[in-house]
Protein backbone atom coordinates (compact mmCIF):
# COMPACT_ATOMS: atom_id res chain seq x y z
CA UNK A 1 0.00 0.00 0.00
CA UNK A 2 1.48 3.31 -1.08
CA UNK A 3 1.60 6.38 1.07
CA UNK A 4 1.22 9.97 -0.07
CA UNK A 5 3.51 12.53 1.55
CA UNK A 6 3.05 16.27 1.47
CA UNK A 7 6.23 18.29 0.92
CA UNK A 8 6.00 21.86 2.20
CA UNK A 9 8.21 24.84 1.35
CA UNK A 10 11.11 24.37 3.78
CA UNK A 11 12.77 26.99 5.96
CA UNK A 12 15.48 28.42 3.68
CA UNK A 13 17.35 30.01 6.56
CA UNK A 14 18.51 33.56 7.29
CA UNK A 15 15.06 34.58 8.55
CA UNK A 16 13.37 34.14 5.16
CA UNK A 17 9.60 33.73 5.46
CA UNK A 18 8.44 33.41 1.85
CA UNK A 19 9.61 32.62 -1.67
CA UNK A 20 8.37 33.15 -5.21
CA UNK A 21 8.02 30.18 -7.52
CA UNK A 22 10.21 30.84 -10.56
CA UNK A 23 10.14 27.49 -12.37
CA UNK A 24 8.65 24.09 -11.76
CA UNK A 25 11.13 21.34 -12.58
CA UNK A 26 8.64 18.44 -12.36
CA UNK A 27 5.06 17.83 -13.47
CA UNK A 28 2.21 15.82 -12.02
CA UNK A 29 2.84 12.17 -12.83
CA UNK A 30 6.64 12.50 -12.92
CA UNK A 31 8.79 10.08 -10.96
CA UNK A 32 11.16 11.86 -8.53
CA UNK A 33 14.13 10.64 -6.54
CA UNK A 34 15.25 11.62 -3.06
CA UNK A 35 16.98 15.03 -3.08
CA UNK A 36 16.00 15.69 -6.69
CA UNK A 37 15.37 19.43 -7.30
CA UNK A 38 11.66 19.88 -8.00
CA UNK A 39 11.16 23.66 -8.04
CA UNK A 40 13.27 26.78 -8.39
CA UNK A 41 12.27 29.62 -6.07
CA UNK A 42 13.46 33.18 -5.57
CA UNK A 43 13.87 34.56 -2.09
CA UNK A 44 14.86 38.03 -0.97
CA UNK A 45 18.47 36.85 -1.15
CA UNK A 46 18.95 34.35 -3.95
CA UNK A 47 17.56 31.84 -6.43
CA UNK A 48 17.33 28.42 -4.82
CA UNK A 49 16.58 24.97 -6.23
CA UNK A 50 14.50 23.09 -3.65
CA UNK A 51 15.11 19.31 -3.45
CA UNK A 52 12.36 16.84 -2.57
CA UNK A 53 12.98 14.56 0.44
CA UNK A 54 10.77 11.77 -0.95
CA UNK A 55 11.06 9.29 -3.82
CA UNK A 56 7.88 8.45 -5.67
CA UNK A 57 5.33 9.87 -8.10
CA UNK A 58 4.22 13.51 -8.03
CA UNK A 59 0.47 13.58 -7.51
CA UNK A 60 -0.12 17.33 -7.14
CA UNK A 61 1.63 20.70 -7.27
CA UNK A 62 0.61 23.86 -5.42
CA UNK A 63 1.26 27.35 -6.75
CA UNK A 64 2.01 28.47 -10.27
CA UNK A 65 5.13 30.17 -11.54
CA UNK A 66 5.19 33.77 -10.35
CA UNK A 67 3.18 33.16 -7.18
CA UNK A 68 4.55 33.64 -3.67
CA UNK A 69 4.26 31.00 -0.96
CA UNK A 70 5.04 31.32 2.74
CA UNK A 71 7.43 28.92 4.42
CA UNK A 72 5.47 25.85 5.48
CA UNK A 73 2.92 26.06 2.66
CA UNK A 74 2.44 22.87 0.58
CA UNK A 75 4.61 22.59 -2.53
CA UNK A 76 3.64 19.17 -3.82
CA UNK A 77 2.50 15.69 -2.83
CA UNK A 78 4.40 12.52 -3.63
CA UNK A 79 3.00 8.99 -3.67
CA UNK A 80 5.77 6.81 -2.23
CA UNK A 81 5.58 3.22 -3.40
CA UNK A 82 3.24 3.97 -6.30
CA UNK A 83 3.92 3.84 -10.02
CA UNK A 84 2.79 6.37 -12.62
CA UNK A 85 0.31 3.76 -13.86
CA UNK A 86 -1.22 3.54 -10.36
CA UNK A 87 -1.65 7.30 -10.25
CA UNK A 88 -3.15 7.43 -13.74
CA UNK A 89 -5.52 4.56 -12.99
CA UNK A 90 -6.61 6.21 -9.73
CA UNK A 91 -7.22 9.50 -11.48
CA UNK A 92 -9.19 7.88 -14.27
CA UNK A 93 -11.35 6.06 -11.74
CA UNK A 94 -12.26 9.28 -10.00
CA UNK A 95 -13.15 11.07 -13.21
CA UNK A 96 -15.77 8.44 -14.01
CA UNK A 97 -19.14 10.05 -13.18
CA UNK A 98 -21.29 9.72 -11.18
CA UNK A 99 -18.96 7.78 -8.90
CA UNK A 100 -16.72 10.78 -8.43
CA UNK A 101 -16.57 12.17 -4.93
CA UNK A 102 -19.40 10.01 -3.78
CA UNK A 103 -21.70 7.40 -5.25
CA UNK A 104 -25.25 6.52 -4.57
CA UNK A 105 -26.67 6.28 -1.12
CA UNK A 106 -24.34 4.40 1.17
CA UNK A 107 -21.76 3.94 -1.61
CA UNK A 108 -18.15 4.93 -1.54
CA UNK A 109 -15.46 5.62 -4.08
CA UNK A 110 -11.71 5.78 -3.89
CA UNK A 111 -10.15 8.89 -5.37
CA UNK A 112 -7.98 11.87 -4.59
CA UNK A 113 -8.45 14.56 -2.03
CA UNK A 114 -8.87 18.16 -3.06
CA UNK A 115 -5.09 18.62 -2.97
CA UNK A 116 -4.57 15.71 -5.32
CA UNK A 117 -3.82 13.13 -2.63
CA UNK A 118 -5.54 9.81 -2.29
CA UNK A 119 -8.74 9.50 -0.32
CA UNK A 120 -11.79 7.30 -0.03
CA UNK A 121 -14.80 9.57 -0.05
CA UNK A 122 -17.13 7.53 2.12
CA UNK A 123 -20.29 9.25 3.14
CA UNK A 124 -20.04 10.74 6.56
CA UNK A 125 -16.34 11.62 6.41
CA UNK A 126 -13.12 9.72 6.92
CA UNK A 127 -10.33 9.18 9.38
CA UNK A 128 -7.76 11.96 9.86
CA UNK A 129 -4.14 11.40 8.94
CA UNK A 130 -1.25 12.27 11.20
CA UNK A 131 1.68 14.48 10.25
CA UNK A 132 2.38 14.83 6.54
CA UNK A 133 1.55 11.23 5.65
CA UNK A 134 -1.63 10.29 3.81
CA UNK A 135 -2.19 6.55 4.31
CA UNK A 136 -4.23 4.47 1.91
CA UNK A 137 -3.34 5.53 -1.58
CA UNK A 138 -5.08 3.63 -4.38
CA UNK A 139 -8.26 1.74 -5.02
CA UNK A 140 -9.61 -0.23 -2.12
CA UNK A 141 -7.57 1.68 0.49
CA UNK A 142 -8.91 2.38 3.90
CA UNK A 143 -10.89 5.63 4.15
CA UNK A 144 -8.53 8.53 4.65
CA UNK A 145 -8.40 12.23 4.07
CA UNK A 146 -5.92 15.03 4.73
CA UNK A 147 -6.04 18.47 6.23
CA UNK A 148 -7.21 21.02 3.71
CA UNK A 149 -5.13 24.14 3.35
CA UNK A 150 -7.14 26.93 1.82
CA UNK A 151 -5.27 28.03 -1.29
CA UNK A 152 -3.59 31.41 -0.69
CA UNK A 153 -5.34 34.39 -2.18
CA UNK A 154 -8.90 33.00 -2.00
CA UNK A 155 -11.12 35.02 0.28
CA UNK A 156 -14.18 34.00 2.22
CA UNK A 157 -16.44 35.00 -0.65
CA UNK A 158 -14.66 32.74 -3.07
CA UNK A 159 -12.72 35.51 -4.85
CA UNK A 160 -8.99 36.00 -4.92
CA UNK A 161 -7.55 38.64 -2.64
CA UNK A 162 -3.86 38.53 -3.51
CA UNK A 163 -1.31 37.70 -6.18
CA UNK A 164 -1.07 34.04 -5.23
CA UNK A 165 -2.99 31.62 -7.39
CA UNK A 166 -4.82 28.93 -5.54
CA UNK A 167 -5.48 26.59 -8.43
CA UNK A 168 -2.10 27.00 -10.06
CA UNK A 169 -1.68 23.30 -10.61
CA UNK A 170 -4.89 21.34 -10.78
CA UNK A 171 -4.93 17.92 -9.12
CA UNK A 172 -4.63 15.20 -11.73
CA UNK A 173 -8.12 14.01 -10.91
CA UNK A 174 -9.81 17.33 -11.62
CA UNK A 175 -11.01 17.83 -15.20
CA UNK A 176 -9.81 21.27 -16.28
CA UNK A 177 -12.68 23.21 -17.74
CA UNK A 178 -12.08 25.44 -20.79
CA UNK A 179 -11.94 29.21 -20.52
CA UNK A 180 -15.56 29.51 -21.55
CA UNK A 181 -17.63 26.75 -20.09
CA UNK A 182 -19.85 24.78 -22.45
CA UNK A 183 -23.47 24.14 -21.78
CA UNK A 184 -23.96 21.94 -18.78
CA UNK A 185 -20.57 22.80 -17.24
CA UNK A 186 -19.98 24.23 -13.80
CA UNK A 187 -20.66 27.84 -14.63
CA UNK A 188 -22.59 30.19 -12.42
CA UNK A 189 -26.31 29.71 -12.79
CA UNK A 190 -29.42 31.51 -11.56
CA UNK A 191 -29.92 31.01 -7.85
CA UNK A 192 -31.75 27.84 -6.92
CA UNK A 193 -34.85 27.68 -4.83
CA UNK A 194 -33.70 28.59 -1.33
CA UNK A 195 -35.90 25.85 0.13
CA UNK A 196 -35.23 23.16 -2.47
CA UNK A 197 -32.66 20.36 -2.22
CA UNK A 198 -29.14 20.77 -3.58
CA UNK A 199 -28.07 17.90 -5.88
CA UNK A 200 -24.85 17.00 -4.04
CA UNK A 201 -24.07 13.56 -2.67
CA UNK A 202 -20.40 13.78 -1.66
CA UNK A 203 -19.57 15.31 1.72
CA UNK A 204 -16.17 16.11 0.20
CA UNK A 205 -17.77 18.40 -2.39
CA UNK A 206 -19.85 20.13 0.27
CA UNK A 207 -16.78 20.72 2.42
CA UNK A 208 -14.75 21.99 -0.52
CA UNK A 209 -17.44 24.49 -1.44
CA UNK A 210 -17.75 25.64 2.16
CA UNK A 211 -14.01 26.18 2.49
CA UNK A 212 -14.00 28.40 -0.59
CA UNK A 213 -17.09 30.30 0.46
CA UNK A 214 -19.17 29.07 -2.47
CA UNK A 215 -22.96 28.72 -2.38
CA UNK A 216 -23.81 25.38 -3.97
CA UNK A 217 -27.25 26.70 -4.92
CA UNK A 218 -25.56 29.07 -7.35
CA UNK A 219 -23.70 26.30 -9.17
CA UNK A 220 -24.94 24.19 -12.05
CA UNK A 221 -23.76 20.60 -11.83
CA UNK A 222 -22.24 18.74 -14.76
CA UNK A 223 -23.07 15.27 -13.42
CA UNK A 224 -26.07 13.09 -14.09
CA UNK A 225 -29.36 14.92 -13.34
CA UNK A 226 -27.41 18.09 -12.50
CA UNK A 227 -25.28 16.43 -9.81
CA UNK A 228 -22.63 18.86 -8.55
CA UNK A 229 -19.19 17.26 -8.73
CA UNK A 230 -15.87 18.31 -7.27
CA UNK A 231 -14.74 19.47 -10.70
CA UNK A 232 -17.70 21.89 -10.77
CA UNK A 233 -16.61 23.50 -7.51
CA UNK A 234 -12.99 23.71 -8.64
CA UNK A 235 -14.01 25.32 -11.92
CA UNK A 236 -16.02 27.95 -10.06
CA UNK A 237 -13.00 28.74 -7.89
CA UNK A 238 -10.78 29.11 -10.94
CA UNK A 239 -13.31 31.34 -12.63
CA UNK A 240 -13.32 33.66 -9.63
CA UNK A 241 -9.53 33.71 -9.64
CA UNK A 242 -9.37 34.55 -13.33
CA UNK A 243 -11.79 37.41 -12.77
CA UNK A 244 -9.64 38.73 -9.93
CA UNK A 245 -6.48 38.45 -12.05
CA UNK A 246 -8.12 40.35 -14.88
CA UNK A 247 -9.16 43.05 -12.44
CA UNK A 248 -5.60 43.28 -11.15
CA UNK A 249 -4.30 43.56 -14.73
CA UNK A 250 -6.77 46.36 -15.42
CA UNK A 251 -5.58 48.20 -12.32
CA UNK A 252 -1.94 47.83 -13.37
CA UNK A 253 -2.80 49.08 -16.86
CA UNK A 254 -4.58 52.12 -15.44
CA UNK A 255 -1.49 52.99 -13.40
CA UNK A 256 0.73 52.85 -16.49
CA UNK A 257 -1.77 54.81 -18.56
CA UNK A 258 -1.51 57.68 -16.14
CA UNK A 259 2.15 58.18 -17.07
CA UNK A 260 3.51 55.99 -14.27
CA UNK A 261 5.07 52.56 -14.24
CA UNK A 262 5.07 50.92 -10.82
CA UNK A 263 7.40 48.03 -10.03
CA UNK A 264 6.90 46.13 -6.75
CA UNK A 265 9.88 46.24 -4.38
CA UNK A 266 10.25 42.54 -3.77
CA UNK A 267 12.81 39.79 -4.15
CA UNK A 268 16.42 40.97 -4.43
CA UNK A 269 15.39 44.54 -5.29
CA UNK A 270 13.24 44.73 -2.16
CA UNK A 271 15.97 43.27 0.05
CA UNK A 272 18.50 45.80 -1.28
CA UNK A 273 16.06 48.64 -0.68
CA UNK A 274 15.43 47.55 2.91
CA UNK A 275 19.11 47.14 3.73
CA UNK A 276 20.21 50.46 2.21
CA UNK A 277 17.38 52.34 3.90
CA UNK A 278 18.29 50.81 7.24
CA UNK A 279 21.93 51.72 6.70
CA UNK A 280 21.04 55.35 6.08
CA UNK A 281 18.75 55.47 9.11
CA UNK A 282 21.08 53.84 11.62
CA UNK A 283 24.68 54.50 10.55
CA UNK A 284 26.27 57.96 10.85
CA UNK A 285 28.65 57.50 7.94
CA UNK A 286 31.48 59.64 6.59
CA UNK A 287 33.62 59.29 3.48
CA UNK A 288 37.25 60.06 2.68
CA UNK A 289 39.05 59.46 -0.62
CA UNK A 290 42.48 59.58 -2.24
CA UNK A 291 44.00 59.16 -5.70
CA UNK A 292 46.67 56.49 -6.08
CA UNK A 293 49.15 55.50 -8.78
CA UNK A 294 48.24 51.92 -9.66
CA UNK A 295 50.90 51.48 -12.34
CA UNK A 296 53.11 49.18 -10.26
CA UNK A 297 50.10 47.12 -9.13
CA UNK A 298 49.07 46.55 -12.74
CA UNK A 299 52.65 45.66 -13.67
CA UNK A 300 52.82 43.17 -10.80
CA UNK A 301 49.57 41.56 -11.95
CA UNK A 302 50.87 41.30 -15.49
CA UNK A 303 53.98 39.54 -14.24
CA UNK A 304 51.95 37.12 -12.09
CA UNK A 305 49.65 36.19 -14.94
CA UNK A 306 52.40 35.84 -17.54
CA UNK A 307 53.78 32.90 -15.54
CA UNK A 308 50.39 31.39 -14.65
CA UNK A 309 48.71 28.48 -16.35
CA UNK A 310 45.70 29.18 -18.54
CA UNK A 311 42.61 29.81 -16.45
CA UNK A 312 44.56 30.68 -13.31
CA UNK A 313 44.73 34.43 -13.90
CA UNK A 314 44.67 36.69 -10.86
CA UNK A 315 42.09 39.46 -11.07
CA UNK A 316 42.51 43.08 -10.03
CA UNK A 317 39.67 42.49 -7.57
CA UNK A 318 41.65 39.70 -5.92
CA UNK A 319 44.72 41.95 -5.49
CA UNK A 320 42.58 44.68 -3.99
CA UNK A 321 40.95 42.12 -1.70
CA UNK A 322 44.37 40.97 -0.53
CA UNK A 323 45.32 44.59 0.17
CA UNK A 324 42.07 45.05 2.15
CA UNK A 325 42.77 42.07 4.41
CA UNK A 326 46.29 43.37 5.10
CA UNK A 327 44.89 46.82 5.92
CA UNK A 328 42.23 45.35 8.23
CA UNK A 329 44.95 43.49 10.12
CA UNK A 330 46.50 46.88 10.87
CA UNK A 331 43.20 48.65 11.52
CA UNK A 332 40.87 46.01 13.01
CA UNK A 333 38.47 48.72 14.22
CA UNK A 334 36.95 48.70 10.74
CA UNK A 335 36.25 44.97 10.78
CA UNK A 336 33.45 45.40 13.27
CA UNK A 337 29.76 46.00 13.84
CA UNK A 338 27.73 47.99 16.35
CA UNK A 339 25.31 46.34 18.79
CA UNK A 340 22.85 49.19 19.17
CA UNK A 341 20.83 47.56 21.94
CA UNK A 342 23.87 46.85 24.11
CA UNK A 343 25.62 50.06 22.94
CA UNK A 344 28.77 48.08 22.21
CA UNK A 345 31.24 47.91 19.33
CA UNK A 346 31.78 44.27 18.40
CA UNK A 347 35.20 43.72 16.82
CA UNK A 348 35.37 40.58 14.65
CA UNK A 349 38.35 38.26 14.36
CA UNK A 350 37.70 36.76 10.92
CA UNK A 351 37.43 38.82 7.75
CA UNK A 352 34.52 37.68 5.59
CA UNK A 353 34.95 39.94 2.60
CA UNK A 354 31.90 40.90 0.57
CA UNK A 355 32.13 42.35 -2.93
CA UNK A 356 29.37 44.07 -4.86
CA UNK A 357 28.21 42.28 -8.02
CA UNK A 358 25.66 43.66 -10.45
CA UNK A 359 23.28 41.08 -11.94
CA UNK A 360 20.12 41.11 -14.03
CA UNK A 361 18.16 40.60 -10.81
CA UNK A 362 19.82 43.54 -9.07
CA UNK A 363 22.81 44.23 -6.85
CA UNK A 364 24.03 41.33 -4.72
CA UNK A 365 27.00 41.06 -2.37
CA UNK A 366 28.57 37.58 -2.32
CA UNK A 367 30.88 36.89 0.60
CA UNK A 368 34.35 35.31 0.48
CA UNK A 369 34.68 33.44 3.78
CA UNK A 370 37.90 33.74 5.79
CA UNK A 371 39.43 36.12 3.27
CA UNK A 372 42.19 36.98 5.76
CA UNK A 373 43.56 33.44 5.46
CA UNK A 374 43.55 33.30 1.66
CA UNK A 375 46.24 34.08 -0.89
CA UNK A 376 45.65 36.31 -3.91
CA UNK A 377 45.27 33.17 -6.01
CA UNK A 378 42.65 31.72 -3.66
CA UNK A 379 40.81 35.05 -3.47
CA UNK A 380 40.74 35.25 -7.27
CA UNK A 381 39.35 31.74 -7.68
CA UNK A 382 36.68 32.14 -5.01
CA UNK A 383 35.53 35.57 -6.22
CA UNK A 384 35.28 34.20 -9.78
CA UNK A 385 33.16 31.28 -8.57
CA UNK A 386 30.83 33.54 -6.60
CA UNK A 387 30.55 36.02 -9.46
CA UNK A 388 29.44 33.28 -11.85
CA UNK A 389 26.94 32.00 -9.29
CA UNK A 390 25.60 35.54 -8.90
CA UNK A 391 25.10 35.88 -12.65
CA UNK A 392 23.27 32.58 -12.91
CA UNK A 393 21.20 33.24 -9.79
CA UNK A 394 22.44 30.16 -7.92
CA UNK A 395 23.98 31.82 -4.88
CA UNK A 396 22.78 30.33 -1.62
CA UNK A 397 21.58 32.53 1.27
CA UNK A 398 24.71 31.53 3.22
CA UNK A 399 26.90 32.91 0.40
CA UNK A 400 25.13 36.27 0.59
CA UNK A 401 25.25 36.90 4.33
CA UNK A 402 27.74 37.19 7.15
CA UNK A 403 30.10 39.72 5.56
CA UNK A 404 32.25 41.89 7.83
CA UNK A 405 33.71 44.31 5.25
CA UNK A 406 32.74 45.09 1.65
CA UNK A 407 34.81 45.94 -1.42
CA UNK A 408 32.91 47.82 -4.13
CA UNK A 409 34.63 47.99 -7.51
CA UNK A 410 32.35 50.51 -9.22
CA UNK A 411 35.11 51.28 -11.71
CA UNK A 412 33.69 48.49 -13.90
CA UNK A 413 30.83 50.91 -14.68
CA UNK A 414 33.30 53.46 -16.05
CA UNK A 415 33.11 55.92 -13.15
CA UNK A 416 35.98 57.43 -11.20
CA UNK A 417 34.49 57.96 -7.76
CA UNK A 418 31.51 57.40 -5.50
CA UNK A 419 30.37 57.65 -1.88
CA UNK A 420 29.18 54.08 -1.15
CA UNK A 421 26.42 53.27 1.31
CA UNK A 422 27.68 50.89 4.00
CA UNK A 423 26.38 47.35 3.76
CA UNK A 424 24.51 47.16 7.08
CA UNK A 425 25.49 45.98 9.71
CA UNK A 426 29.14 46.32 8.65
CA UNK A 427 31.30 49.29 9.67
CA UNK A 428 32.99 50.26 6.40
CA UNK A 429 33.17 49.84 2.64
CA UNK A 430 36.08 50.49 0.28
CA UNK A 431 35.14 51.87 -3.12
CA UNK A 432 37.42 51.55 -6.15
CA UNK A 433 37.04 53.64 -9.30
CA UNK A 434 38.28 52.89 -12.80
CA UNK A 435 42.01 52.66 -13.43
CA UNK A 436 42.85 55.06 -16.30
CA UNK A 437 45.94 56.78 -17.69
CA UNK A 438 46.35 60.28 -16.25
CA UNK A 439 49.08 62.88 -15.93
CA UNK A 440 50.96 62.22 -12.67
CA UNK A 441 54.08 63.53 -10.99
CA UNK A 442 56.35 60.49 -10.78
CA UNK A 443 59.86 60.75 -9.31
CA UNK A 444 59.78 64.52 -9.69
CA UNK A 445 58.67 64.50 -13.32
CA UNK A 446 55.37 64.66 -15.12
CA UNK A 447 54.43 61.27 -16.53
CA UNK A 448 51.42 59.30 -17.74
CA UNK A 449 50.52 56.78 -15.03
CA UNK A 450 47.63 54.40 -14.30
CA UNK A 451 45.61 56.29 -11.67
CA UNK A 452 42.72 55.09 -9.51
CA UNK A 453 40.52 56.88 -6.97
CA UNK A 454 39.89 55.04 -3.70
CA UNK A 455 37.12 55.98 -1.28
CA UNK A 456 36.33 54.71 2.19
CA UNK A 457 32.90 55.14 3.75
CA UNK A 458 32.98 54.29 7.44
CA UNK A 459 30.73 54.21 10.49
CA UNK A 460 31.83 57.18 12.59
CA UNK A 461 30.69 55.36 15.72
CA UNK A 462 33.44 52.73 15.46
CA UNK A 463 36.33 55.06 14.72
CA UNK A 464 37.35 58.63 13.98
CA UNK A 465 38.90 60.17 10.90
CA UNK A 466 42.45 59.32 11.98
CA UNK A 467 41.80 55.58 11.89
CA UNK A 468 39.82 55.77 8.65
CA UNK A 469 42.48 57.95 7.04
CA UNK A 470 45.25 55.62 8.19
CA UNK A 471 43.45 52.61 6.69
CA UNK A 472 42.87 54.35 3.36
CA UNK A 473 46.42 55.64 3.18
CA UNK A 474 47.83 52.16 3.78
CA UNK A 475 45.60 50.76 1.02
CA UNK A 476 46.83 53.49 -1.35
CA UNK A 477 50.47 52.80 -0.42
CA UNK A 478 50.02 49.09 -1.20
CA UNK A 479 48.43 49.96 -4.54
CA UNK A 480 51.38 52.18 -5.37
CA UNK A 481 54.02 49.83 -3.93
CA UNK A 482 52.75 46.22 -3.93
CA UNK A 483 56.01 45.09 -2.35
CA UNK A 484 54.66 46.40 0.98
CA UNK A 485 52.44 43.32 1.06
CA UNK A 486 55.50 41.11 1.41
CA UNK A 487 55.70 42.18 5.04
CA UNK A 488 52.38 40.48 5.77
CA UNK A 489 52.94 37.21 3.85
Amino acid sequence: MAKVFEFALPDLGEGLTEAEIVRWMVSVGDVVAVDQPVVEVETAKAMVEVPCPYAGVVTARFGEEGSELPVGAPLLTVAVGASPEDVARDSAGERAAPGVNGTGSGGSSSGRTENGASASGERGGAAETSGNVLVGYGTGAAPARRRRVRPPGVGAAGTTTGSTRAAASAPPSAPVAPASAPAGSASAAPARDAEGPVPVISPLVRRLAKEHGLDLRELKGSGADGLILRADVEYAVRAAERAAEQETAREEASRTAAGQTRTPLRGVRGAVADKLSRSRREIPDATCWVDADATELMNARKTMNSNAAAGDKISVLALLARICTAALARYPELNATVDTEAREIVRLDAVHLGFAAQTERGLVVPVVRDAHARSAESLSAESARLTEAARTGTLTPAELTGGTFTLNNYGVFGVDGSTPIINHPEAAMLGVGRIVPKPWVYQGELAIRQVVQLSLTFDHRVCDGGTAGGFLRYVADCVEQPALLLRTL
